[in-house]
């Protein structure tokens, strides 16, 4: 089905107004899809849509990025699930499958945790922050560095992005990202989950994405020549791990 079967909707939760772009029509498990923490959905869609035909796909814009509200604080990992959570029951999935992209994937195991009623299945992919580099200094110098190995097509979506979000609020939220010990939620976790990166990823790099595995139990897959953006980058090769996965549980 074509790109253009994924609509958009605004849904009123926790005082906010969540965008979301979504196609519902398949069968199967809905996957919600959470970005990183200075992009929106624009630069999951390639996963998303070939996901689509397996899968119910739903890719909210957090609050404070993309067309959702904006909120005159950078919300912190708890925050941004407790806001989650009220959109999942407002927006109707009570049995979900949850993806998270790099902080996105921090929010995605702290959702995990607080709703295990709900998230039955969970997809890590390029998870930060990996604790050697927990500083903002340090987190900034990995992600310049996956910039050098990038594929270029995807700086104006990324541009975009950070207009849209503001600076000020992608920083912040770097400082959340580096101050969240996410280990904590990661042994928490109870339902099956699979650690997703590239084999070239400096932000979230293999050994750091296999104790991950190890924290909460689950497989790790490894996409060759992908960087930290493989969900955007690898849409293809990633949804067919993520397909083989849910077909697991």
């Amino acid at each position: 089905m074509s790109p253009e079967e994924f609509r958009s909707r605004h849904t009123e939760a926790a005082g906010l107004r969540i965008h979301d772009r979504a196609r519902e029509d398949a069968p199967g498990l809905p996957v919600v899809m959470l970005h990183g923490l200075a992009v929106s959905h624009r630069y999951l869609m390639p996963t998303a849509r070939v996901l689509a035909d397996r899968h119910p796909v739903v890719v909210p814009d957090m609050p404070g990025f993309g067309h959702s509200s904006k909120p005159r604080r950078a919300y912190d990992v708890r925050e941004h699930a407790e806001a989650l959570a009220a959109w999942l029951a407002a927006r109707g999935l009570d049995r979900v499958a949850v993806l998270g992209h790099s902080f996105g994937a921090e929010v995605a195991a702290r959702l995990a945790v607080l709703l295990p009623g709900t998230v039955t299945a969970l997809v890590l992919a390029s998870p930060t922050t990996d604790p050697r580099a927990r500083t903002r200094r340090e987190l900034i110098g990995r992600w310049l560095a996956d910039t050098q190995i990038e594929a270029p097509w995807q700086a104006p979506i990324l541009a975009r992005d950070i207009v849209d979000a503001k600076p000020w609020r992608v920083f912040a939220t770097v400082g959340h990202s580096v101050r969240n010990a996410v280990e904590d939620d990661l042994a928490k976790v109870g339902v099956p989950t699979l650690v997703l990166g590239g084999s070239l990823d400096p932000v979230a790099p293999p050994l750091w994405r296999a104790e991950v595995a190890a924290l909460t139990g689950g497989t790790a897959v490894t996409v060759p020549h992908a960087a930290h953006n493989v969900l955007t980058t690898s849409g293809r090769r990633s949804a067919a791990a993520i397909a083989r996965h849910l077909r697991e549980v």
